[in-house]
């Protein structure tokens, strides 16, 4: 489902001269339906920015990324936006929404987007809402003011919304309490169950373990550096 083969990616600092940093050369990786694979290496490895290259955020400078026969590298940005709306999953750390739409809308929204009727959309946002212990009457307010736990479990809900066949999660556990990690954790292994194909950075070593089937440590694709 998700295939990378000989992937690279460099900066241009425009604000320093033109200089190019190059941050990754060569990256290979597969992850198959109902498999979880988790991006290890250290700060500054280059995790975020191969997640955001899969989910198209990061132009590649070569190489390919394909999402269910989508080469994400070199792909139109209507399609992408497709593959976003009917199969590539994103959970970031961070809730990134329209000031003022009603929490239950923003959970609804991949759905809605799909055509789902409104009732059984807001249904399943609802649910997973009350799963998640957002209080009942937090979901007709925008979570702009919400706690930063409380956002993190909106975002996790909305990226479940969906039963997308491959997800990219950023530490989808971080900073949350027992109970809320347990019910994230479910969920990451419902999805597996289903056949989602799953990369994600996970510096929850416990999480880790019990999700993920195998670990790619990126740092394996830093460039060469002269001596």
């Amino acid at each position: 489902m998700i295939e990378i083969e000989n992937l690279s990616k460099r900066f241009t600092l425009h604000n320093q001269g033109g200089a190019v940093i190059e941050v990754m050369t060569g990256a290979r990786l597969t992850v198959r339906p109902g498999e979880c694979v988790a991006l290890t290496g250290r700060s500054g490895a280059g995790k975020s920015t191969l997640m955001r290259m899969i989910y198209g955020n990061y132009l590649a400078a070569g190489g390919a990324i394909r999402i269910g026969g989508l080469d994400v590298a070199r792909a139109t940005p209507r399609e992408i936006i497709r593959l976003r709306r009917e199969t590539l999953g994103y959970v970031s750390q961070f809730l990134r929404v329209v000031p003022r739409v009603p929490t239950r809308t923003i959970v609804a929204e991949p759905l809605l987007a799909l055509g789902v009727d409104a009732g059984t959309a807001h249904a399943r946002a609802e649910a997973l809402l009350a799963m998640l212990n957002i209080p009942e009457a937090l979901w007709t307010l925008s979570p702009t003011t919400f706690s930063g736990g409380e956002q993190q479990r909106v975002n996790i809900a909305r990226g479940f919304a969906h039963p997308y066949p491959a997800l990219l999660l950023d530490e989808p556990t971080a900073s949350l309490d027992p109970a809320n990690r347990e019910v994230v954790l479910r969920l990451i292994e419902e999805a597996k169950a289903r056949g989602a194909a799953i990369a994600g950075i996970f510096h929850d070593e416990a999480a880790r373990q019990r999700l993920c089937d195998r670990e790619i440590d990126v740092t394996a694709f830093a460039p060469a550096r002269a001596a």
